[in-house]
């Protein structure tokens, strides 16, 4: 076997371990359908060049006036560099701060921007101002083992983006600053005697 120090090299420049992102989906819920959301639809089909997909409500909920299968969202998944230029604009919004609680276990991240025109996109009063969803899903090379048709196999645990490699890929990549949570109060438990 070769000796350890050539071992940490190769793991250095193992280009099977290099992060990069799968796609980026940006969702805008509107909470009614109708001409607002078509005017939303109208925002993402701007921003991204594609068309939009409407989601429905689950269940009928009278407090939020939304009835079950009412289109209430529009979404989209954007991939490839397109996916990368909109994130930096998203990023740029954000001023490259994300809090530490937007990343999940399976290292991806989420978080959201106020006002679409923020991202560059001209103000049209006939369309309004929307907020949005920004979701990242991050891979590594060889993770279509598990969504091919033949021969569909398990990623290894060791492949998997981690939650610390996905903060450390932030902070490389974007130079980006995490901003610590809120800290969690231990709850006291009082015994009745």
């Amino acid at each position: 076997s070769s000796p350890p120090s050539i071992m940490a090299q190769e793991t250095k420049t193992n280009r099977m371990r290099d992060i990069r992102i799968q796609k980026l989906c940006l969702n805008i819920c509107v909470g009614e359908s109708g001409d607002r959301l078509t005017r939303a639809a109208k925002v993402l089909e701007s921003l991204t060049g594609q068309q939009p997909v409407f989601s429905k409500a689950r269940y009928t909920v009278r407090s939020f006036s939304i009835r079950r299968n009412e289109k209430i969202a529009c979404h989209c998944t954007v991939r490839g560099p397109k996916a990368e230029e909109i994130l930096d604009r998203g990023l740029k919004v954000r001023e490259y701060e994300l809090p530490k609680e937007g990343f999940s276990s399976m290292g991806n991240f989420g978080f959201g921007i106020q006002e679409h025109i923020d991202l560059g996109i001209k103000y049209d009063p006939s369309i309004g101002i929307y907020g949005m969803d920004f979701y990242v899903v991050l891979e590594r090379a060889g993770f279509a083992i598990g969504k091919r048709r033949r021969a569909t196999s398990r990623i290894g645990t060791r492949h998997l983006v981690t939650r610390e490699e996905a903060l450390k890929w932030f902070q490389q990549k974007y130079d980006g600053i995490l901003l610590g949570g809120k800290k969690k109060r231990s709850k006291v438990i009082r015994r009745r005697r």
